[in-house]
């Protein structure tokens, strides 16, 4: 790992979720801990509360930014679409925040990470649109997690993924196979302009993806790799290839001696 005087701070955006019917700014758990012990950061929620923050200032202490995943989805109005199920959550809260500062954390060049609705929001983010249900798409698998059953059996080992040979991830878990877990019900429909597919599932779906031109660390993912993530040595190397890009930017923000 890249050594620094201080630990870099990654932004993590909150979800915005009803407590007692009180909006509260959450995060998992899991994402807090997989920021500090595996990428070795520091982890710094941010709440989802729009134009109340300074974007600018927000990016000038930030190291890294890791994008989570959530129960809701990405608004569809973001690409074009009305709403296919109304039943299921969404968070505009969180739309309003993360869909702009993607891309102006791509353009600081500030490395990012995004899982599962993060990874929807990259591609969103970049013009692309979604399968707001993808189990119900010609061909395609369905992709959710099996209810009614313990959180292990949940974020088991799912299916495999193929890799795009000399790419991004396959560079960063040294193969071009792994098998991951899969929790999600949207999925990549149109890639967003400017963004490469790293990986695909069984069926073609694509499990993950960089952005072509950023000069930073920017890798999304559809799975759930922050989940027992120092028992997996694929999903550690990737929260660690993030934390060195963390520490790089850290390292030349930094004064010199």
């Amino acid at each position: 790992m890249i050594a620094t005087k201080r630990k870099p701070v990654v932004l993590i955006p909150a979800d915005v979720k009803p407590l007692d019917e009180h909006p509260f700014h959450v995060v998992g758990h899991k994402y807090l801990v997989a920021v500090a012990e595996a990428a070795g950061a520091l982890p710094l929620v941010i709440p989802s509360i729009g134009d109340l923050l300074d974007i600018d200032a927000l990016l000038a202490i930030a190291d890294g930014i890791l994008l989570t995943g959530s129960v809701s989805n990405v608004h569809p109005s973001h690409f074009d679409q009305e709403v296919h199920n109304s039943a299921l959550p969404l968070d505009p809260a969180r739309d309003a925040l993360t869909l702009k500062l993607v891309q102006v954390a791509v353009k600081a060049e500030v490395p990012l990470l995004a899982i599962c609705r993060g990874f929807q929001e990259v591609n969103v983010a970049f013009g692309g649109s979604l399968y707001q249900a993808v189990h119900e798409v010609s061909g395609l698998k369905d992709h959710r997690e099996i209810r009614n059953v313990s959180i292990d059996i949940q974020y088991a080992q799912a299916h495999h993924i193929d890799l795009v040979a000399d790419g991004q991830l396959a560079k960063i878990v040294g193969a071009t196979q792994m098998t991951v877990n899969s929790l999600h019900g949207q999925g990549v429909d149109r890639l967003g302009d400017g963004l490469v597919a790293e990986a695909y599932a069984p069926d073609g779906l694509v499990e993950a993806i960089r952005i072509e031109k950023a000069k930073a660390f920017t890798l999304a993912v559809q799975w759930h790799p922050e989940w027992k993530v120092m028992e997996n040595s694929q999903y550690l190397a990737i929260f660690r290839a993030f934390g060195d890009a963390c520490r790089l930017r850290l390292r030349r923000r930094e004064p010199p001696d």
